[in-house]
């Protein structure tokens, strides 16, 4: 098994009561993971809302991440930016900062071809010598990987992975087949986690992981034992909270209201991202009542990563 394969938190943006990128909250809410059942954190995401931030910025978390968490979970840092020269600076700190792996997006908001995004990548790829998983999420980026490119991406060593956020199944596996046998696949749509991995997914990273880790840890582990009618009763369950999260302002403003009603801060999210409002309150205490509830029914059925 690749030390590289399980279940990774997209982890969320960590910020002071000002906006600005709080090193002592982004450990604390590193620390709430350990312990989990994860793999590790992914860095710098989407959920991260590292296309939000300045390089700055993003050094200083992932920073306070690994000063915190460093040997206890596997870090993955997204280092894509928009351009080519901030991704590259992005890969060669993720390194120096003594980061697993590195990750990244296509540029987005150019409509750019299949040569430009592969010579983006390629210079992050040689910018450092992590090992790479490519991040194909085409309803957001525009841009869909297709499976010539990464068949050629995957020749090369250190490109080792793909996070597939694509909602298309079919396309999960044919990127798998295209990787190999030893290419990962992570499944990027939380909802479909237990499709994804029936379709050849070596694991998952998510964004709504961050507020119920020990159920998408247990729900890989019943997919890891074959017991699918199980896994597809807690797929249901996980399902059933993301779609309420998904009726808030913002999914990650939900999220990170959840995890202050535990005690981590983590701010409000960063414009144009919407918080929640203050009407929210008792229906988001409803919700976390309800996680911790099924968190409690699968306490004796940890994740094993």
């Amino acid at each position: 098994m690749s030390k590289f394969q399980g279940m990774y938190v997209a982890l969320y943006s960590a910020y002071d009561e000002a906006g600005a990128v709080s090193p002592g909250r982004a450990a604390k809410l590193a620390r709430y993971y350990v312990g989990k059942g994860l793999a590790g954190l992914y860095v710098g995401g989407s959920s991260g809302e590292g296309i939000l931030q300045s390089v700055e910025e993003r050094k200083a978390m992932l920073e306070a991440v690994l000063e915190e968490v460093r040997g206890e979970l596997k870090i993955i840092v997204h280092v894509g930016a928009n351009s080519t020269a901030d991704s590259v600076e992005l890969s060669r700190h993720a390194e120096a900062c003594g980061a697993d792996a590195i990750s990244a997006v296509p540029s987005i908001y150019y409509r750019l071809s299949e040569a430009a995004v592969e010579n983006h990548w390629q210079q992050m790829i040689d910018a450092a010598s992590l090992p790479f998983i490519i991040y194909n999420i085409p309803q957001t980026t525009g841009f869909s990987l297709s499976a010539s490119l990464c068949a050629k991406l995957a020749k090369q060593d250190k490109v080792i992975g793909v996070k597939m956020s694509g909602e298309s199944t079919y396309g999960l596996q044919q990127l798998k087949a295209a990787g190999g046998e030893d290419f990962l696949v992570f499944n990027g749509p939380d909802e479909q986690f237990l499709a994804g991995r029936m379709m050849g997914a070596d694991g998952g990273i998510g964004g709504t992981y961050g507020v119920m880790p020990e159920l998408f840890a247990a729900l890989c582990k019943l997919a890891d034992e074959g017991r699918m009618k199980e896994a597809q009763a807690l797929q249901v369950r996980i399902n059933s909270v993301i779609s309420q999260l998904l009726n808030y302002p913002s999914l990650y403003g939900a999220c990170k209201a959840i995890l202050s009603l535990r005690g981590i801060e983590t701010g409000s999210p960063r414009l144009p991202l919407l918080p929640v409002s203050a009407a929210d309150g008792d229906s988001l205490k409803a919700l976390n009542r309800d996680i911790e509830a099924a968190v409690a029914e699968y306490a004796a059925f940890p994740g094993k990563y």
